[in-house]
């Protein structure tokens, strides 16, 4: 991906990730519209940047934040969409509330299915076309405690891997990115505790924004960043039981710093 030449719509823009990788992105030369639910960090982050940044306020999760950034994208005459919004929610899965179930659905997947379905057809028609999903080492390495956050990572690459496919005859080129843990202020303080309690890898926001970058001038499909989570992932698809009889090892300790059930 030539990212000089490259008009990104990014969403997810005024999170912690968002942030990190609307910098590099402007960096690498590209041109970015930074699209998120919070105005005022938007508009810092668009100061920061200058000329090569626009913002468009937008939540994704609704059929109106759909069609602002449809709109703000076509205008803005992007080349490639970014799906990095994204929410979390630590905690068992019979104890977490259904609206926690579908705001993690309609954020993680819902959302960058019906905002690609909106663009693809502008996207076709565009040179250096491409679509990226920016997923999770979670959703090829389900985790307990994260039954829902799983599924729709794992939902989103099945997606992309899909698209790809069905796209094989166009100039969209569709990539998926699946990060290990990442540090920053959204985790909760339950899910800091885990994971040092796990002795979990983790990575700075900074660092997967720079890996994602070098991922998308490199241009393959498939990415996981990681190791030996990524192993693990691949071990998984092979031969899940095996990952079953690892992961039994830490459900005393997942349990222990799970929330407390939330209000059905």
């Amino acid at each position: 991906m030539q990212l000089k030449q490259a008009r990104i719509l990014l969403t997810g823009a005024s999170g912690g990730l968002g942030r990190d990788l609307a910098r590099e992105l402007a960096g690498a030369g590209a041109t970015v519209l930074l699209a998120g639910r919070d105005a005022v960090r938007l508009a810092a982050i668009k100061a920061e940047l200058g000329a090569q940044a626009h913002s468009v306020v937008a939540d994704l999760t609704t059929a109106e934040g759909i069609a602002a950034a449809n709109a703000a994208a076509r205008a803005f005459g992007v080349n490639v969409l970014i799906n990095n919004a994204g929410v979390g929610a630590f905690g068992l899965f019979d104890q977490q509330a259904w609206p926690t179930v579908e705001q993690v659905l309609a954020t993680n997947l819902e959302a960058p299915l019906r905002l690609t379905h909106a663009l693809l057809p502008w996207l076709k028609a565009q040179p250096g076309a491409a679509v990226v999903n920016v997923g999770s080492m979670f959703g090829s390495l389900p985790y307990p405690g994260f039954a829902a956050y799983s599924a729709a990572k794992a939902g989103l690459r099945g997606f992309s891997q899909a698209l790809r496919r069905e796209l094989a005859d166009t100039p969209v080129a569709v990539i998926h990115i699946a990060p290990r843990v990442i540090d920053t202020p959204l985790n909760t303080e339950a899910v800091n505790q885990l994971n040092r309690a796990l002795k979990n890898n983790s990575d700075s926001s900074q660092a997967v924004a720079r890996q994602i970058v070098a991922a998308l001038r490199h241009g393959k499909g498939e990415h996981h960043f990681g190791f030996p989570e990524r192993l693990f992932a691949w071990l998984n698809g092979f031969a899940p039981s095996l990952i079953d009889r690892g992961l039994a090892g830490q459900l005393a300790i997942i349990k222990q710093h799970a929330p407390s059930s939330e209000q059905h």
